[in-house]
């Protein structure tokens, strides 16, 4: 029921009990080595491609900046109407089945979930997009040009990510492209709101990506993603502008994880 939506609720003062974790799987944030982050790439560097083939290898997650999408500011903006907007609005597109392709939900799966995730999230599958457009919301008004021209700017990105990649293996340039380029296109827009008690939950626990790789657009004001090397947490500050490229399974030998 959509009244189980974070976006709904009122503000808490103290978190429900379903979303407090045992004590063994709490955040442990005096891990987080400070002062360090992942590496940043300038896209259009001339060594690209040995500045990617070093980062995959060290931290199989990346930041990237000059990366050509011009839609990040309407991008975060849209996003922050979507779940600004009233609770009747919203609860047209709540759903709690993992098999639609278009759904306003919470948590990951409350079905099956004992302990929940801080977090509401709209899921969006986004290619082709012709395809899947006509069922995303219409309100705000502006949401299905910009998150269309979004996910077409990024998917672009995505190209020219893998390849880099391909060249860095010393393959030929298309390799990776021709292999996944046809693969799904699936957007998570996640809202975070004020937690009272951050230090008992999770917005997302420690986790692996199953697909080929993960591009991320971060809110310069919500801080909270960390990746795992070599067995210490790394904050990863948000940095204008740039998108975190996060190497999933499908393309690594050794997986890392992140939360968020």
């Amino acid at each position: 029921m959509a009244n189980q939506l974070l976006s709904i609720a009122p503000r808490h003062v103290s978190l429900p009990e379903n979303y407090v974790r045992p004590e063994p799987q709490r955040p442990r944030l005096h891990e987080v080595i400070a002062g360090t982050s992942i590496p940043t790439i300038d896209l259009n560097s001339p060594d690209i491609i040995d500045k990617v083939a070093d980062a995959c290898t060290s931290h199989g997650c990346f930041q990237v900046v000059n990366h050509g999408v011009e839609s990040v500011p309407e991008m975060l903006e849209v996003s922050s109407e979507f779940f600004d907007l009233p609770a009747e609005e919203k609860a047209k597109h709540y759903s709690d089945d993992p098999m639609k392709k278009m759904r306003l939900s919470t948590s990951s799966n409350v079905r099956t979930e004992t302990v929940r995730n801080w977090r509401d999230y709209l899921r969006l599958h986004c290619y082709p997009l012709e395809e899947f457009v006509p069922s995303w919301p219409s309100n705000p008004p502006s949401f299905k040009r910009v998150v269309s021209t979004y996910c077409r700017e990024v998917r672009q990105v995505g190209m020219q990510i893998l390849r880099v990649i391909s060249l860095s293996l010393e393959l030929e340039e298309e390799y990776l492209v021709k292999i996944l380029g046809e693969l799904e296109q699936h957007m998570a827009i996640n809202y975070y709101p004020r937690c009272p008690e951050p230090e008992l939950t999770y917005g997302l626990p420690p986790h692996t990506d199953p697909n080929a790789f993960t591009i991320l657009l971060q809110d310069p004001s919500v801080p909270g993603l960390q990746v795992l090397k070599d067995g210490h947490w790394i904050a990863v500050d948000p940095q204008p502008n740039a998108l975190v490229i996060n190497i999933g399974d499908q393309l690594q030998v050794k997986s890392i994880s992140f939360i968020s």
